[in-house]
């Protein structure tokens, strides 16, 4: 399962964010789970049970110094391939690109 998802911590009194976010981040890393951060969030492999512990990590983090947290997710949940990650998608993805040798789409 991917689980890609940002927080935003509401009522911090300050327009910068990246504290309450460090914060959410070391409890995902915290929980053991694979994830990656990008400048807009962070994507987490894991099982179903895994990636709600992390999810639910992230925002008790931030609740402990924020009043309020908001979570934007996206959930990619496969039972064909339930132990594909991000990096496969991406090669899978490349490889049908025109450069790869996958036939151009229509646009």
């Amino acid at each position: 399962m991917l689980v890609w998802f940002s927080v935003t911590p509401i009522g911090t009194g300050s327009p910068s964010v990246s504290a309450e976010v460090a914060r959410a981040l070391d409890a995902v890393e915290a929980t053991g789970i694979s994830h990656r951060t990008d400048p807009s969030g962070t994507l987490l492999e894991g099982t179903w049970e895994e990636c709600m512990t992390a999810l639910r990590a992230a925002g008790d983090a931030v609740l402990e110094v924020s009043p309020r947290v908001s979570f934007t997710c996206k959930f990619d949940v496969r039972t064909d391939k339930p132990d594909q990650r991000g990096e496969d998608k991406l090669a899978s993805l490349s490889g049908k690109r025109r450069r790869g040798g996958g036939a151009p789409s229509a646009a």
